[in-house]
């Protein structure tokens, strides 16, 4: 086998790893067990799962997906580290997509806006607003839930939107008597969906984590055993 995409995503529960042949557009390989915490520790060993699954090498790789946030602190820098390290020893491009565009995306087409929300506790959300073909309006903002209805008004006025993410109900509540319909409350990035967008997009810079704010606690010292550099653990936009 050759020319296949690898995808990460370590951003929530999950530690997934996906792949995607860039032939036939078919996904030949994926795992996303869901573990908690010790994404450092078990996303080497699911991608190397996930390649002898499908008969494939790391020379097949042609090019490399990643969530890069918003999400768990420690568990982003634990997928972009390794999509980053495993992008310079293979010579092959890793393309960053936001977690909240990877959790609208499979709801995208059903005719209304889809405002992706994750709890970010603290007493803000997370937000991204796309429209119903699945454009980018808004992008990523932490905010408190009462700001959701200028955040989404401007763009699409008292059209319906679809609710998708951890926030989704906190974001109806606010955004009542506005027609809004709640898709789903789970925050579960599906990898294929996550190497199909990542597939089809241009390579620009290297990932980086998307952190809208800052960590709630100190992140762990050792990340999947990849160096991931000297960046700031303040906040980092791709």
């Amino acid at each position: 086998m050759t020319s296949v995409l690898l995808a990460i995503d370590t951003a929530f529960e999950r530690c997934s790893a996906g792949l995607l042949d860039l032939r036939s557009g078919a996904v030949v390989g994926r795992a996303e067990p869901e573990i908690g915490k010790g994404h450092a520790e078990r996303l080497m060993g699911v991608v190397d799962a996930v390649l002898e699954s499908a008969s494939a090498g790391y020379a097949d790789i042609a090019r490399i997906a990643v969530t890069v946030g918003p999400g768990s602190f420690t568990g982003l820098r634990v997928g972009v580290s390794a999509a980053r390290g495993l992008s310079l020893a293979l010579g092959v491009p890793a393309i960053g997509v936001t977690t909240l565009e990877a959790l609208a995306a499979p709801h995208v087409g059903g005719g209304k806006p889809i405002l992706c929300v994750l709890d970010a506790k603290r007493g803000e959300v997370y937000a991204a607003l796309f429209s119903a073909d699945g454009a980018l309006l808004e992008a990523p903002l932490a905010l408190p839930p009462r700001a959701l209805q200028a955040f989404t008004a401007g763009l699409v006025g008292d059209q319906a939107i679809g609710l998708v993410g951890t926030g989704a109900a906190i974001a109806a509540a606010v955004l009542q008597p506005r027609s809004s319909e709640v898709l789903t409350k789970e925050a579960r990035v599906d990898i294929a969906v996550l190497a199909r967008l990542a597939a089809g997009r241009d390579a620009g810079e290297p990932p980086r984590p998307l952190y809208l704010r800052g960590a709630d606690a100190k992140p762990a010292s050792a990340t999947a055993g990849v160096a991931f550099g000297s960046e700031s653990t303040a906040q980092l936009l791709l």
